[in-house]
């Protein structure tokens, strides 16, 4: 070291050494020295050292911590202010036993940080430590080293930044880890005969888990043994509902054999059942049928339903089903699903690609779903590729249809495809995927009038709606015949017995928040809307705003040149990318571009519209970005 290198060291502020500095993640994110917090700044900064921590010792690359901070759209200076806040990050964090706490190599930056400085590290270590020490026979050394893992958990991981999509995928994997450690600890326990403890400290992570069946199936045993018998059996019923509700999925047969032994009085005889042990250990299997249940009043589109079967059936195996929000694309598929089940020896597999509030999933998390359908779970590789190359070389030579529901983009899905052979897969998308490559493709519409008033009258099932034709075709006309929208209708006339066809069709003609209507118990087009609105892209949106100012959802290139502010041809840019992700319906266009008339779902222009009043003043003229 040079002079001036230790002239330069001298003048800088005193910065805490590395035995001093603890990271916290399993909780919000914290750095303490000295029991004294440190402020990390900004939250894009803290969402930059989360990232970092995500991968402790690692090299995270550029894009990756972009993504992480600014998600799919990041600004043009990403790459300058991630600089700075790494920059700003070594200062605050100083040095590490090693040298410099974070290394900046050519693929990107690292994080050194010591076990005893992380307490994800630390909860690893305890983990590994607890889980050997159980298989050596050590059972009660075992439990206590789980349980002292389990105790630096403060909350979920990065609670504070699950805003960030990358971030939040992180987090899901590190909780079913924990979930794994606290089942070890649990089964454990009930082999030491501490039942009632087991049964306290289980209770509020079931309720937040009720299809976890491991989980369960110690929750169940450690009531039982507590002389709590009618508590067991009610995990046992609410994770029989959950499975069948939510997956179409019966309980599996070790946790089935312990509740018929609970009801005998019998209950579970020696150490605590184990029913994960039936998947890691066995040799993979085809997996059963895995399907929502069909809709009983599932109405129309026997055109579709005839030429997916055919696809499927057939040579098509690869097909996407493409439509606005709420037009019935998952109905369809499901519907499908079932009528093909026995025409796929090796099963049916239907896998959502998309969490309740709309992000999309990990791509990892869906291979591991799909890997434990199959009886693959001991066998997962942490690395993406190689979990794809695992779940195709099971599905070569296997005749099995897989549905991907509600995919989000090409690149989520890609992995998940099957490669050669006999398996057929139906994606259902709000767009229409056009990077997928060569695949089948049926672009969904709203329901013709003969099939959305089919559906009102199978739904209110009084016959209402066959005594007043025009009242029924003034209710779906209305809600611009999208199934949910008619769906809904049809359960409020359900539920409200007193009220005539034509009496609902006054009062939605009338009324002045359509959206507000269209709600019946939990089943709500707001909500789905919403949620559809929150997934596009802010350019999509700023357009669908000016859209939703014009009168009516019909309308031609010249009000959109008008709307836009620009020219023929970019105008037509911009609306064969809203047609591309099903915002937008061209008709006539097969005449001429000047007499085509393009038309936003009723309901989406209602809800653009209300967005657009909300965020008043009136966005700028769209002005396409150069390049």
């Amino acid at each position: 070291m040079t002079l001036d290198h230790l002239s330069a060291a001298a003048a800088r502020p005193a910065r805490p050494a590395a035995a001093e500095l603890r990271f916290r993640v399993l909780g919000e994110l914290l750095v303490a020295t000295r029991g004294r917090s440190l402020p990390l700044g900004p939250v894009k900064q803290r969402l930059v050292l989360g990232a970092l921590l995500c991968h402790p010792n690692a090299a995270v690359s550029v894009d990756l911590l972009t993504e992480a901070v600014w998600g799919d759209e990041p600004p043009r200076s990403a790459r300058k202010n991630l600089q700075a806040y790494v920059s700003a990050l070594r200062k605050l964090l100083g040095e590490s036993a090693d040298g410099e706490r974070i290394v900046h190599h050519h693929a990107g930056y690292q994080l050194r940080v010591a076990p005893a400085e992380l307490d994800v590290l630390r909860f690893e270590e305890l983990a590994r430590a607890g889980q050997s020490a159980i298989r050596l026979g050590a059972t009660a050394h075992g439990a206590a080293l789980l349980r002292e893992a389990l105790d630096l958990w403060s909350g979920p991981f990065l609670a504070d930044l699950g805003h960030s999509e990358l971030l939040r995928d992180r987090a899901e994997r590190r909780e079913l880890r924990r979930l794994a450690v606290l089942e070890d600890w649990a089964e454990a326990e009930l082999d030491l005969g501490h039942a009632p403890a087991v049964a306290e400290a289980l209770a509020e992570t079931v309720a937040e888990h009720p299809m976890r069946e491991r989980l369960c199936a110690a929750q169940m045993t450690a009531l039982f043994r507590s002389g709590r018998q009618s508590a067991a059996l009610a995990v046992y019923d609410d994770l029989r509902q959950h499975l069948a509700r939510q997956l179409g999925l019966q309980v599996g047969p070790v946790l089935e054999t312990l509740y018929r032994g609970m009801l005998d009085g019998r209950g579970p005889a020696g150490p605590a059942p184990r029913p994960s042990a039936v998947a890691t250990g066995a040799a993979p299997h085809a997996p059963q049928t895995v399907l929502p249940a069909d809709l009983p009043d599932f109405t129309g589109r026997r055109e579709e339903v005839a030429r997916l079967t055919a696809l499927l059936a057939g040579e098509g195996r690869r097909v996407v089903v493409s439509g606005p929000v709420g037009v019935g694309k998952t109905a369809l598929a499901v519907h499908v699903a079932h009528r093909l089940a026995g025409r796929f020896p090796d099963g049916c597999l239907t896998v959502r690609l998309r969490r309740a509030d709309g992000t999309p999933r990990h791509p990892t998390s869906l291979l591991a779903e799909l890997c434990r359908a199959t009886g693959l779970v001991g066998a997962v590789p942490e690395d993406e590729e190689e979990a794809a190359a695992l779940w195709r070389s099971w599905l070569a030579g296997r005749r099995l249809l897989l549905v991907l529901d509600d995919a989000p983009d090409e690149g989520g899905i890609r992995h998940l495809l099957p490669g050669s052979g006999p398996s057929a897969v139906l994606v259902t998308s709000r767009t229409r995927l056009a990077g997928l490559g060569p695949v089948q493709r049926l672009e969904l519409e709203p329901f013709a009038a003969e099939e959305a008033v089919g559906l009102l009258d199978r739904i209110v099932g009084d016959g209402r709606i066959r005594a007043d034709r025009q009242a029924a075709e003034r209710i779906v006309d209305s809600v611009g015949r999208l199934p949910l929208a008619v769906r809904v209708c049809g359960t409020k006339l359900a539920v409200l017995h007193q009220l005539s066809a034509a009496e609902y069709a006054a009062r939605l003609d009338r009324s002045p928040a359509l959206l507000d209507e269209l709600a019946a118990g939990d089943l709500a087009v707001r909500r789905q809307l919403a949620v559809w609105w929150a997934g596009l892209p802010a350019v999509v949106r700023a357009v669908l705003c000016a859209f939703g100012r014009l009168p009516r959802p019909l309308f031609t290139l010249a009000e959109a040149m008008a709307v836009l502010g620009c020219g023929e041809e970019v105008a037509r840019r911009v609306l064969d990318s809203m047609i591309e992700v099903s915002v937008l319906h061209c008709r006539l266009g097969e005449v001429t571009a000047h007499a085509a008339l393009y038309e936003i779902p009723l309901l989406a222009q209602l809800y653009a519209r209300e967005r657009a009043d909300a965020e008043r003043p009136a966005p700028e003229p769209y002005r396409p970005v150069a390049g």
